[in-house]
């Protein structure tokens, strides 16, 4: 008897880049907290410093693991598809910057939870344009 569950090749591959992306975002609010409380940087710039840090971070893993059928390997390769995810990221990065700040300013969050709220917002949105557009 086999317990092994078939997937398709999308939804492994959607795994695979959540996986990735928790693991990003748990580095990326070890990084803002040191940049923040240990380093005293306004909470927005270090959001901003930890966002651009975790999406070199991504690209590597996520071009290692979750998109190796489509896998840059040659420098060209991978070096335009880093620009195309930082392209894809960058986009992102005005609307977790700004989910971040209403959910601080309101009062709703303290900066490291409302940044994690923001990080899952904006995660589908980074998922769907990667997907289409740097490993299509």
């Amino acid at each position: 008897m086999s317990f092994g569950v078939a997937t398709s090749p999308r939804r492994e591959r959607l795994v695979r880049f959540f996986l990735v992306g928790c693991t990003a975002a748990a580095v990326q609010l070890a990084l803002l907290w040191l940049f923040v409380d240990l380093a005293g940087v306004n909470y927005l710039i270090g959001a901003f410093v930890a966002i651009e840090i975790t999406i070199l971070f991504q690209y590597v893993l996520n071009n290692a693991w979750t998109f190796h059928r489509s896998r840059h390997s040659t420098m060209r390769e991978y070096a335009v598809g880093l620009g195309k995810t930082n392209l894809v990221r960058g986009t992102a990065i005005p609307l977790q910057l700004g989910i971040l700040y209403v959910l601080v300013t309101l009062g709703t969050a303290e900066y490291l939870v409302g940044n994690a709220v923001a990080i899952c917002v904006t995660g589908l949105y980074r998922y769907a344009l990667d997907s289409a557009w740097t490993w299509n």
